[in-house]
């Protein structure tokens, strides 16, 4: 059988994305192709190019160019507490038995800006077991990283995340967990002592220590299947047994290869706890 002919687009991005990953380091060769292709597309019209072989030559000698594609084809969409319910779950099922441990080291992997690593900071400081915890908070893109070390968020959003607050079971009142300035709400020293921001590429970097909860929450969606199950080895090679491993609501380890090697403890609510 005879396999298609390659259009000269998917050529012009295979070789983009070649490029990128033997020059800059960043490896984008197995993401999801649809939202790469339209990722790509609107990055050639905000810079105002004709084709992506113009974009290439760019990103090669254009330093700021590459900082802004990263920006641009990395996936930063998130909120403090977002799907509530995960929380609530998170609190009943997976908090008593991170009480059973003297110290606990999770893995945030894909944190962008940080919402929800405060938001988990927050979680297991209400539940006493915060100053006995490390959280490490992992991204490929510096910059979402920076901001995320900053804890300074639009103060507009406050009223939206102190709901979801709410609904994820919280137990003070949420504003005590920041500060108004300006129009920014800063959010407490305190809640960033025990976390550690720092990069790292899930398509290429490999595991630096054993985790009693790792959280990847929507972000295999825009991997591909190859790329995801080599994400699928990472984490269950950097989960201890018995670890908590938590998806996102379109994620799954269904047709993974360690599927079997999990128990789900929330029906619907994708967390799992490795049994094997």
């Amino acid at each position: 059988m005879t396999l298609p002919k390659p259009t000269l687009e998917e050529i012009e991005i295979h070789l983009l994305l070649e490029a990128i990953y033997l020059y800059w380091g960043y490896d984008f060769r197995n993401y999801a192709p649809a939202s790469l292709k339209r990722r790509i597309q609107n990055f050639i019209n905000q810079e105002k190019l004709l084709n992506i072989s113009a974009l290439q030559e760019r990103i090669l000698h254009d330093k700021t160019c590459i900082e802004r594609f990263l920006l641009s084809l990395t996936v930063n969409v998130t909120s403090m507490f977002r799907d509530p319910t995960f929380y609530v779950a998170f609190r009943d099922e997976v908090i008593p038995l991170l009480k059973t441990y003297p110290f606990i080291r999770i893995w945030h992997a894909g944190c962008s800006t940080g919402e929800e690593v405060y938001s988990m900071a927050i979680l297991l400081e209400e539940e006493g077991l915060y100053n006995r915890c490390c959280i490490y908070a992992t991204d490929t893109n510096e910059n979402v990283l920076q901001k995320a070390k900053n804890g300074i968020f639009p103060l507009r959003l406050m009223q939206e995340y102190t709901r979801l607050y709410v609904k994820a079971g919280g137990k003070q009142s949420f504003s005590e967990y920041y500060t108004a300035a300006y129009e920014n709400a800063i959010f407490r020293n305190n809640l960033r002592k025990n976390i550690v921001f720092a990069q790292h590429n899930l398509a290429t970097d490999s595991s630096f220590n054993e985790f009693n909860v790792i959280l990847c929450r929507n972000v295999l969606i825009y991997f591909d299947r190859i790329l995801q199950h080599r994400v699928h080895t990472l984490f269950y090679n950097s989960l201890c047994k018995f670890g908590i491993f938590a998806l996102g609501r379109q994620e799954t380890i269904r047709f993974s290869p360690y599927e079997e090697y999990y128990q789900e403890l929330v029906k619907g609510e994708k967390l799992y706890r490795r049994v094997n």
